[in-house]
């Protein structure tokens, strides 16, 4: 799934490198939704093109826009029964998690996820929970720092298990979900926009909120879901920051390590 800013390009990576030798029958790309930002006001942004303002609503879109794009009709033509979703900044994420899926069959589910454990309390990743005995991600924005820092009598962290975007759905539970609104979480971002006297303004600080849906939402849908705890050195080497923790230099320096030791 790319975005209307990046698909073009992607596509174009993907044929100038020839798939990386991937047959290209076999690779089907689409692009997710979007929904309009609104300013602090809570009024509509409009862009340099004099059209409302629009950003991709959140990775949780899929769904609806593997149903609108044909992309389940191509699975179900295919013959495909799972379907592992991943995000593209962890550069050891594993696309074919075997022992994900075994586990996920074995227990009858229709959906599993690999996690961590979380380095520190204010480490920004969403962490899992239960609500109303269902599974349930809470994102890190929206956990207070002083839940965040709850301990057990062992001394780990309570709210500890890290969902690290490593989900593995039946296409059941695929098509299910493509039917399902998912709830909206709020971003406040940067973006530059065309004010009233037609001037193109470039704010230097955040100034517009946008909408989004998360793919672990779609957890509590279903009664339960397989959860397989990985290891951080082996699972999850995030490229988020430019430089410190979780650039692409620690990331790269994780990669390297885990082929070295295997």
């Amino acid at each position: 799934m790319t975005s209307n800013e990046n698909n073009e390009d992607t596509v174009r990576f993907l044929e100038k490198h020839n798939y990386f030798g991937y047959p290209k029958d076999y690779i089907y790309i689409f692009e997710q939704g979007k929904l309009p930002l609104l300013n602090e006001q809570g009024k509509l942004l409009i862009g340099k093109d004099g059209l409302i303002k629009e950003a991709s609503n959140g990775n949780g879109g899929i769904f609806n826009s593997m149903l609108k794009k044909g992309v389940i009709a191509d699975m179900d033509k295919r013959g495909i029964e799972w379907v592992f979703i991943g995000s593209v900044d962890n550069i050891l994420l594993k696309y074919v998690d075997v022992l994900l899926l075994g586990l996920t069959a074995s227990k009858d589910n229709q959906i599993g996820t690999r996690t961590v454990l979380k380095r520190s309390p204010d480490e920004k990743v969403g962490v899992l929970c239960k609500q109303n005995n269902r599974v349930k991600v809470i994102e890190y924005t929206e956990l207070p720092d002083d839940i965040a820092s709850i301990t057990d009598e062992n001394g780990e962290l309570v709210f500890g298990e890290s969902h690290i975007m490593c989900n593995l759905f039946n296409i059941k539970a695929v098509k299910r979900c493509s039917t399902k609104e998912l709830e909206y979480h709020i971003a406040f971002k940067k973006s530059n926009y065309v004010d009233k006297n037609g001037k193109l303004i470039e704010p230097k600080k955040e100034n517009a909120y946008k909408f989004e849906q998360f793919i672990f939402d779609s957890f509590k849908i279903f009664d339960d879901i397989a959860i397989l705890r990985g290891k951080r050195e082996e699972d999850f080497a995030p490229v988020k920051n430019i430089t410190g923790n979780d650039s692409p230099k620690t990331a790269k320096k994780l990669y390297e390590n885990y082929w070295k030791n295997n």
